[in-house]
């Protein structure tokens, strides 16, 4: 008589379940990728509701905590560009659960891989939830272009027409680390290097050239910087030694090439009043090795200028929040849903007066700081309001101080738009010509500056004089307490030459 099977036999076969199939490297790789660009994209849609982001879409890319950057970057803009479609399909078939809807960034992402992009994988509870719902996120797509009286995708989107800017791929030889032969001899390695002519360190590579997994880039010898971003740091021209503050500092690229013109040497107050954006500022100072860089959490028009411990600043860089209207393009803001909505003029002249408000506000917030020699306002963007319009109205305020307006590389053709005396001080770049709109003012304090140079001189002179009088003393056995005579004979020379 055949034995039953015990309760723990059965058990263990109505237990059994098939084995799942191990995912690949490229499937696992494809699902980091995935919650990568998912993390992104929430950081770009909320910075760009409040419309205070916390940086631009390629900055968050390739900040160093993402590890698959050109997946992750593919994926990030690819959404963007369908996400008006991909909302509208989600609503159409109604398929997110409560659950999901809280982890809406990632459903847009596997939406777009489902719809328009690659295969999406099965490995995920994510995916396997839209993998099941793709005929409804499909057959949602047929109604929505049949609505709305296209044939593609194509003609829904009215693909960006937009076209990509060509530019040349800049590189800051970040000299704390190595020098610039060395930069170019690796660099030309792979690539074409050229010096640029206007700003030291900065190199010049083809457009499309993609360092971000370089060697060089990854441990902070190199960084990609554009031109006109570099030339801020050269035009305020700190010296080794000095006390500098950075008012508006993340991400920190202007604030590593401070560190790198003064040799590490002297004191950086790298202030930023965003918690995000301060740990990208770390970031970056410690890639850079940057030293003499302190990071100052909080808000740089809470600093006390009368404070003690600000009273030796000679340089304030100033790089306040702006349009950004000057590198649109390049941030690939023509993506974000506030771009697309359209916003009216109206909505856009309001903005920025408050822009320019604050502007003005930090401006003069520097200038009142009492040892300060030299201050860069600049600002990434091509409208005059933030522009020359901000500089004109702190010119009389500037000018009780004791500053006035100088030339920034004066061997730069294009300058400010000629709205008052003195605007050809200032520095524009050419968002068609130089491939991005930049501005640059410089307030210089001349007498403060003339004064402490000639007492350094003179401290110098000083020091270097004692051993000269001692030994001069000695060899002529005159006494240090006497006061040095003339000997007879030059003595009655002199008296005949005045004769």
């Amino acid at each position: 008589m055949a034995r039953k099977p015990t309760a723990a036999l059965r058990s263990t076969v109505k237990e059994r379940k098939p084995i799942e199939k191990k995912p690949s490297n490229a499937e696992r790789s494809a699902l980091f990728a995935r919650r990568e660009a998912a993390k992104v994209l929430r950081s770009t849609l909320q910075g760009d509701a409040r419309r205070r982001a916390v940086g631009s879409i390629k900055s968050l890319v390739y900040s160093p905590s993402v590890r698959n950057k050109k997946a992750t970057f593919a994926l990030v803009c690819q959404t963007l560009k369908h996400l008006s479609i991909i909302k509208d399909v989600l609503e159409e078939a109604n398929v997110l659960s409560a659950k999901w809807k809280k982890h809406q960034e990632l459903m847009y992402i596997i939406a777009y891989d489902l719809l328009f992009g690659q295969e999406v994988s099965l490995s995920g509870d994510a995916e396997k939830y839209l993998m099941l719902k793709k005929v409804a996120l499909q057959s949602a797509l047929s109604r929505i272009l049949r609505r709305k009286g296209v044939k593609t995708v194509e003609d829904l989107l009215g693909l960006d027409k937009e076209s990509e800017v060509r530019k040349p791929r800049y590189v800051r030889v970040n000299t704390l680390k190595i020098d610039t032969e060395f930069a170019k001899s690796e660099l030309r390695q792979q690539y074409s290097v050229q010096e640029d002519d206007m700003v030291p360190d900065l190199l010049i590579l083809p457009p499309g050239a993609d360092l971000h997994n370089h060697p060089l880039v990854k441990n902070g010898s190199i960084f990609l910087q554009g031109r006109a971003s570099s030339m801020a740091a050269v035009a305020l021209g700190p010296k080794p030694g000095w006390k500098v503050i950075d008012a508006c500092s993340a991400p920190g690229n202007k604030t590593v090439h401070l560190a790198a013109l003064m040799k590490g040497e002297g004191k950086i107050i790298a202030c930023e009043l965003n918690k995000d954006r301060v740990k990208r500022l770390q970031d970056n100072v410690k890639l850079a090795g940057a030293i003499n860089v302190k990071v100052k959490h909080g808000d740089f028009l809470n600093l006390d200028p009368k404070d003690p411990s600000y009273s030796k600043v000679r340089a304030i860089l100033l790089d306040p929040s702006c349009s950004g209207s000057g590198t649109a393009f390049d941030r690939l803001d023509h993506l974000l849903p506030s771009h697309n909505a359209g916003t009216s003029d109206h909505v856009d002249v309001k903005r920025l007066q408050k822009l320019a408000g604050f502007q003005k506000k930090a401006l003069e917030h520097a200038l009142s700081f009492p040892s300060v020699e030299r201050i860069v306002y600049s600002t990434c963007s091509i409208h005059q309001t933030e522009n020359e319009d901000v500089v004109n109205s702190v010119l009389q305020f500037a000018s009780s101080l004791g500053f006035q307006l100088a030339t920034a590389f004066p061997q730069w053709p294009r300058r400010g738009l000629p709205t008052f005396d003195g605007s050809e001080h200032l520095l524009r770049t050419d968002p068609t010509i130089d491939k991005e709109g930049f501005f640059i003012s410089l307030f210089v304090r001349e007498g403060l500056a003339q004064t402490e140079e000639h007492q350094i001189r003179r401290n110098s002179h000083s020091r270097t004089r004692k051993p000269l009088s001692v030994f001069v003393a000695k060899m002529l056995k005159v006494s240090r307490h006497h006061r040095f005579k003339p000997s007879r004979n030059k003595a009655n020379a002199a008296t005949r030459r005045g004769t």
